[in-house]
């Protein structure tokens, strides 16, 4: 059977070679000391190549930025470095990669942050959820979030220029464009939800101050590449990190304008369903395309039942797959060809080595 997941797609001047691409997938593997991908990470990633577009697993943009035990950075040399070797394998076996440019938020501990300081968020509230922190033997431990001290509008130039830097390292590094995480209620979600911020300064209060960090950061990663290198990744409606967003559809709206206005490479939308939200429904998503004319990749939840109805309407004009990925190194040519999945093994989905990470079997 032919489907429209298995056509080409151009993003800027890339040529992408099928519409199925590999979502971020957060893996926590990173090797220690300094949170640094290699060897590892480069075998992983290469055997799934195949993807039209692989989006690496969430970069933190800084120190303050992480929120889980040994996930990657994209700040300091020696990260640099380690992602080079992870490109350079998956151009070399055909493939293309975005880097994820992250910052939690408050989605943190103080033992995962500088000198054990508060997480910083929108505003100072009171939050409980969970994060994963490194137990005695290495093993993933969970703990419970701090409530996070809200960043002061004196900080907010110098966040703004590590998603610049994290950009500049993503290309030096070898990515072929960025992505900027806006979503699933990490720091940028964090401040477009009135749920979570509270602000009364620039960044506060009205939609447009509420949405402006987001696109300032936006802003800040174009300028160090290129709109057509730049996607954004927004979850509007979601159910994320304790963050309660079903009132998100203006935000989403209004976000989307802006960003086709700026030329963006692509919207990642995160769909909210499979994290306990609500499904999108076509008004919505007709609303989304109207705002958005530019290539709106999908995720959560999708089948290519689900997909291929969307694409043909052209409501959306890719699909990125999380957790079939994991199992599934040649995910794209099982879903083209009508092939048996591996089952996952969720035990072994974070921390560890090689087990549950590299040795997944692909099609004879």
């Amino acid at each position: 059977m032919s489907y429209r997941l298995s056509q080409a797609i151009k993003i800027g001047d890339i040529e992408l070679a099928n519409r199925i691409f590999m979502a971020p997938l957060t893996r926590m593997r990173a090797y220690q000391p300094g949170d640094v991908p290699g060897d590892l990470q480069a075998r992983y990633y290469a055997q799934r190549a195949g993807a039209g577009l692989i989006i690496s697993e969430a970069a933190q943009i800084s120190p303050q930025g992480k929120g889980y035990m040994a996930t990657p950075g994209i700040y300091s040399a020696e990260q640099v470095q380690g992602w080079r070797q992870v490109t350079a394998a998956v151009h070399a076996a055909g493939g293309h990669m975005a880097c994820q440019l992250w910052h939690v938020g408050r989605v943190s501990h103080h033992s995962l942050q500088p000198q054990q300081q508060l997480p910083v968020s929108a505003s100072a509230l009171p939050y409980t959820n969970k994060t994963t922190v490194m137990g005695e033997h290495g093993e993933p431990v969970r703990v419970a979030c701090d409530t996070p001290r809200a960043l002061r509008t004196d900080e907010i130039p110098a966040l703004l220029e590590t998603y610049h830097q994290a950009t500049l390292n993503a290309r030096e590094a070898g990515f072929d464009m960025v992505e900027v995480h806006a979503a699933h209620g990490y720091l940028l979600h964090q401040f477009q939800s009135a749920t979570s911020n509270q602000r009364d300064d620039a960044y506060g209060g009205s939609l447009e101050n509420r949405a402006r960090l987001t696109l300032a950061a936006v802003d800040r990663s174009i300028a160090a590449w290129h709109p057509s290198r730049v996607g954004v990744r927004l979850s509007p409606l979601g159910t994320f990190n304790g963050l309660d967003d079903r009132d998100g559809l203006e935000m989403g709206y209004y976000l989307a304008q802006a960003l086709a206005e700026r030329g963006i490479a692509y919207l990642h939308l995160s769909e909210p369903d499979w994290a306990g939200g609500p499904q999108l429904s076509e008004e919505f998503r007709v609303g989304l395309r109207a705002r958005f004319p530019g290539v709106i990749v999908a995720a959560g939840n999708y089948t290519v039942a689900k997909a291929e109805p969307l694409l043909a309407a052209g409501l959306i004009d890719a699909v990125a797959f999380g957790r079939p990925y994991i199992a599934n190194p040649d995910l794209a040519h099982r879903l083209l060809s009508d092939a048996a999945l591996n089952p996952p093994r969720p035990e072994l989905f974070y921390g560890g080595g090689e087990e549950g990470y590299t040795d997944y079997p692909a099609l004879a």
